[in-house]
Order: C-alpha cells, then sequence, then structure tokens
C-alpha cells in the first residue's frame, strides 16, 4: 500500500502558478456573504417580494464565489436585478432601513467580513462591485489573448476606445457612491468600514480611472499622423494631473495599512504618475526647442534630461508596484509608452549633445519650466440609480389577508397602547 501512495504522488502534477498581469488595476473585489434578508422581513413586505430579493443576492453571492468575479455579464446583470428591488430598502416611507445585517467581504481576502445592518451600506457595495467589476472588464479588453505568436501586443483602436468608455462608467459608478450614497449612511457606521471603503479610496479609483482613459487617449493620439504636439503635451498634462489627484487622495488615508493592497494601489498610481510626468516633460520640450532663442534650445534639453530621469525613476515604481502583494505583472510596453521608452532617451542623448555647449556657457542646468495647466476633459458618467421594481407599490400589498398599511397602522396602535 506505500509503494502504490508513493507512486501516486510521484505522479501528481504541481498546479502552475500563474501570476497576473495588470493593465487596469482593480483595488479590490467585494463580494457579498449570503445573509438573513426574509426573516427581518417577515410581516412587513409580501413573502414573494422578500423571496426575490432573497434569491437574486443569494445568485449573486453564489456567481461570484464560484467564478471569482469573472462572470461579468452574468453579475451585472443580477446586480442591476438586483438594486431595482434594493431601493425599495432605503425608502424613508418603508421604514425598512436597519433591519437587515447585510455582510460582504473582498475576494482576495475571504476570512474578514464586514457586517452593517443598513441598507444604504448594501448599495454602496453593490455600486462599488459594480464599478470594480467595470474596471476588470476594461483591463481585459486591453490585454488580448490572442498575440498572433508574434509575442508583440496588438490593441485595436476600436477596443481601447471601448476600454475608455467603460473607465468612465467606472469612475460614474464611484463618484455616485462618494456624492449620493456615504453622505446618508451614519458616521458610527462608516467608521467601522474597512479602508476601501472611505471617501478618499473610492475617490482616488474614480479619477485613477480618468487618468487611464487619458492614458489610453494619449496612446491614440501617438499612433494618429493628424495629432500635433500641442495635442499630446495636452494629453500628459491633463494624465498628470488626474494621478496627481488621485494620489493626494490616497496617501491621505493611511492605506499602509490595509494588508498590504493598499500599499500596492499606492505603487501603481506613482507608476503612472511619473509616466505621465516623463511624457508631458517630454512634449513640453519638443514644443520649446521650435523656439529660435538659445535659452529655448537650453529649456528644452532640461526637460529632456528630465523625461529621461522620470522615465527610469517610473521603471522602478513599475517593479515595486509588481512585487507589492499580491504579485503581478507589468503588460508588455504599448500605447504612448512604447513610443516614449524608445524616443525619449534617444533624443535626450542628441538634443544634450547637440546643445551641450549652451549648457556649459549656462554654468548649470536651468531650473525646469513649469507644465502648463489644462481644463480637464474626462469627467465620469452620469449615473443614476435604475428606476424602483413595481413589486413596492405597497397599495397592492397584503399580509395574511390585510393590507401591509393597515396592518403597520394595528402595530403602531397596539405599541401605543402599551
Amino acid at each position: 500500500m506505500g509503494c502504490t501512495s508513493s507512486m501516486y504522488a510521484v505522479g501528481r502534477k504541481k498546479k502552475k502558478l500563474i501570476v497576473p498581469e495588470v493593465v487596469v488595476f482593480v483595488p479590490s473585489m467585494p463580494i457579498p456573504v449570503q445573509s438573513d434578508l426574509q426573516r427581518p422581513l417577515r410581516g412587513l413586505i409580501p413573502k414573494d417580494l422578500a423571496d426575490r430579493l432573497s434569491c437574486i443576492r443569494n445568485q449573486i453571492v453564489l456567481v461570484a464565489e464560484d467564478t471569482g468575479g469573472s462572470a461579468i455579464t452574468e453579475l451585472r446583470r443580477a446586480l442591476e436585478e438586483y438594486l431595482s428591488i434594493l431601493i425599495g430598502l432605503v425608502k424613508k416611507e418603508y421604514g425598512l432601513e436597519g433591519l437587515i445585517e447585510f455582510k460582504w467581504k473582498n475576494l482576495e481576502d475571504g476570512r474578514r467580513e464586514t457586517c452593517a445592518s443598513n441598507s444604504w451600506y448594501e448599495l454602496l457595495s453593490v455600486i462599488r462591485l459594480m464599478a470594480m467589476l467595470t474596471l476588470s472588464e476594461a483591463d481585459s479588453i486591453l490585454i488580448p489573448k490572442d498575440l498572433s505568436g508574434s509575442g508583440i501586443r496588438v490593441v485595436s483602436s476600436d477596443c481601447k476606445r471601448d476600454a475608455v468608455d467603460l473607465l468612465l462608467k467606472a469612475a460614474g459608478y464611484l463618484e455616485f457612491c462618494v456624492r449620493d450614497v456615504l453622505v446618508r449612511i451614519p458616521p458610527d457606521i462608516r467608521k467601522r468600514f474597512p479602508k476601501d471603503l472611505h471617501e478618499g479610496v473610492l475617490e482616488a479609483i474614480s479619477i485613477q480611472a480618468l487618468g487611464q482613459g487619458t492614458e489610453i487617449q494619449l496612446g491614440l493620439a501617438v499612433e494618429c499622423q493628424k495629432a500635433t504636439l500641442s495635442v499630446k503635451r495636452r494629453l500628459a498634462c491633463e494624465q498628470l494631473s488626474y494621478f496627481s489627484q488621485a494620489y493626494q487622495c490616497l496617501s491621505g488615508c493611511d492605506m499602509d495599512a490595509n494588508n498590504g493592497y493598499g500599499k500596492k494601489h499606492l505603487w501603481f498610481i506613482k507608476w503612472k504618475f511619473l509616466e505621465a510626468k516623463a511624457a508631458a516633460y517630454y512634449y513640453h520640450g519638443l514644443i520649446l526647442d521650435k523656439g529660435n532663442e538659445p535659452s529655448c534650445h537650453v529649456t528644452a534639453v532640461c526637460c529632456f534630461l528630465a523625461a529621461e530621469q522620470l522615465l527610469s525613476e517610473s521603471k522602478k515604481a513599475c517593479l515595486n508596484f509588481c512585487l507589492a502583494a499580491p504579485v503581478t505583472r507589468a503588460p508588455p510596453l504599448w500605447g504612448a509608452m512604447k513610443h516614449l521608452h524608445q524616443k525619449i532617451p534617444e533624443v535626450a542623448s542628441r538634443k544634450s549633445q547637440t546643445y551641450g555647449y549652451l549648457l556649459e556657457q549656462e554654468n548649470a542646468l536651468q531650473v525646469l519650466p513649469d507644465l502648463p495647466d489644462f481644463q480637464l476633459s474626462l469627467r465620469p458618467d452620469d449615473y443614476q440609480l435604475p428606476q424602483i421594481d413595481p413589486a413596492w407599490d405597497s397599495e397592492k400589498w397584503e399580509v395574511h389577508g390585510q393590507p401591509l398599511k393597515d396592518h403597520l397602522k394595528d402595530s403602531e396602535d397596539e405599541i401605543e397602547t402599551e
């Protein structure tokens, strides 16, 4: 028997470790945990409505756990149906806001659950999950499954534009969470939330999505022969502004304590911030270099050298992001960075040699010029909650053969009598 056991052990294959590739960073994937919805609602709403609410939520739980959130279309359809019913629980006229304890967890850390007896918390978590699924879909669009055996990344322009639309949609979900949902949750409940539900974190992810949308637009401009240097500089400066804002939001949230995921998120934004700044100085330098004065050429060289240094720092930030838990890998160079990783060192070397005598005359490198400010172009999509499900028409409700409004009135009378 021992020999047989050993034989099976030798023949067993080790599970291949897969390190996921990340283009669009999804900080965490929230999924619901089984919660008792029916018992607290018994006698308050029709049984078929309570059953439907519970059934759809249980379906979301099962699909999310079984697929790890990869069944995006199925989950989105179920979440949208669930939302239209869930809205009834937050309506004040029904008085059901604090009856149910809702439970959620992050897919990456399934042992830790977050609970709250507040229907606005459930609404917040559902819309946040929709945002993360949308970011995940944008990520999958930008990672082609077929490399045609050449090892060269090819993402069509249509796919890139679709990814931008998804990023704006995700930003809209998150903006709605901050503007319209978080403010309705009492502070004593909000302070128990994990870091990834804090206002600054949700804002950072929303702004980060706009930054990545601008990054894709810059890549499309680089590929377009008609795009001018001014357009490319503007996009690079806008991208820099977005990632600067996202970093400020996130750095004020004590993210290092967030089980390492917050640290990884910070590294991602820093990586993208440095890439954007390198691009902005490169295109700013090209425009300045068109001037006729010697000082224009000197300032341009300063920009090129700064861009080269920033590009080097961005590579280190990318490595730190990839190595921070959970370990991931960066995609092959694509978009604007595929072009700039070649052009920035080349132009910095050539221009510093051409105008080296001017730099010597200046005795020292000039102070870097300020980059121009531009009004930001991308805005989050305007998200609105769906219409409440018709099943919440309480005029048609009956509980044990008695209209619900009469049932509730009788309950109030009993309380007053006592």
